[in-house]
């Protein structure tokens, strides 16, 4: 299955194992979060190593390695997508899915904002409107819950530095995130080492569990990069949204979460945000097919 249906059929697929994982992350809960943490970014190192070795690219992440800025900023990235897993992980653990997928929804506001702030971009007038709307739903949520949604704001902004740090990165997405997770692994392995058998055995089941934490890293992040290649930035937008939806789904539907009147005041005018962003990303994506199909008209008169 190639094209746009299999681009498609890949981003779906790695939003599903995203926001579904929220499951495979409460059954550990009874594993201390930072050897949760541990075990993932050793894991997802040794199968992202075996994934560029095979497709012959290990030159190529030597040379990604051997440049100091470029480290210097794979580090910066590694720590802040490092600090994304553990706040989802203990979000999972604690109870507060919800929360959690209030992060992964305000997260393309928040890029968008920092796009304005760092970047010197100019959002359209949707996305503007998106952003306040977002913030409006945060602070409902603050005010009526008597404090910030610390979780929901850590989670989006530690994903939105990610994105902006990797903009700067001259790496395929593969071998930036195996750079990455490389250089986050003599971490995780010293953790895991001065932690001892604690950190490395419990019993059968948990310790399968945890080595599945490569492939759960590793494919969901293939899967993107394939869609990347096939759709627009629009597409890839407006379907990211299936990640936190599904985790919305879980923490109040399978785990029993609570949702209360604040929450009820505040997603809908998260969801009103995302779906202005959504349908300001679509129209700016049909703009240039627009402008090329008015000049062949033009030609052709």
């Amino acid at each position: 299955m190639g094209g746009r249906t299999g681009g498609i059929v890949a981003v779906i697929s790695a939003c599903t194992i995203w926001g579904l994982s929220v499951i495979y992350y409460k059954v550990l809960a009874h594993v201390a979060p930072l050897d949760v943490l541990a075990h993932r970014t050793i894991w997802s190192a040794a199968m992202f190593g075996v994934i560029v070795l095979a497709r012959g690219r290990g030159r190529e992440l030597a040379e990604a390695m051997s440049d100091r800025r470029r480290v210097a900023r794979l580090i910066l990235a590694a720590t802040m997508i490092s600090g994304n897993w553990l706040c989802f992980i203990v979000s999972v653990q604690m109870g507060f899915i919800v929360e959690s997928s209030l992060g992964y929804y305000i997260y393309p506001l928040v890029a968008v904002l920092f796009g304005l702030v760092f970047f010197g971009e100019r959002p359209a007038r949707a996305q503007q409107l998106s952003v306040a709307l977002a913030t409006a739903g945060v602070l409902v949520l603050a005010i009526g819950l008597g404090a910030a949604p610390w979780i929901s704001l850590a989670l989006a902004l530690t994903f939105a530095i990610y994105g902006a740090v990797k903009r700067g990165v001259a790496a395929r997405p593969l071998i930036s995130v195996t750079a990455e997770v490389l250089c986050l692994s003599p971490v995780a392995i010293a953790w895991i080492a001065w932690r001892g058998g604690a950190g490395f055995w419990i019993d059968w089941p948990t310790t399968l569990l945890l080595l599945a934490s490569g492939p759960l890293t590793a494919m969901p992040l293939i899967f993107f990069s394939m869609a990347a290649k096939r759709l627009s930035s629009a597409t890839l937008g407006i379907l990211f949204y299936v990640n936190p939806t599904l985790q919305f789904l879980c923490g109040v539907l399978l785990f029993s979460e609570p949702f209360t009147l604040w929450h009820r005041i505040a997603f809908p005018l998260i969801w009103g945000a995302v779906a202005l962003y959504s349908i300001s990303l679509w129209r700016l994506s049909r703009r240039p097919a627009r402008k090329s199909s008015a000049a062949a008209e033009s030609g052709t008169a």
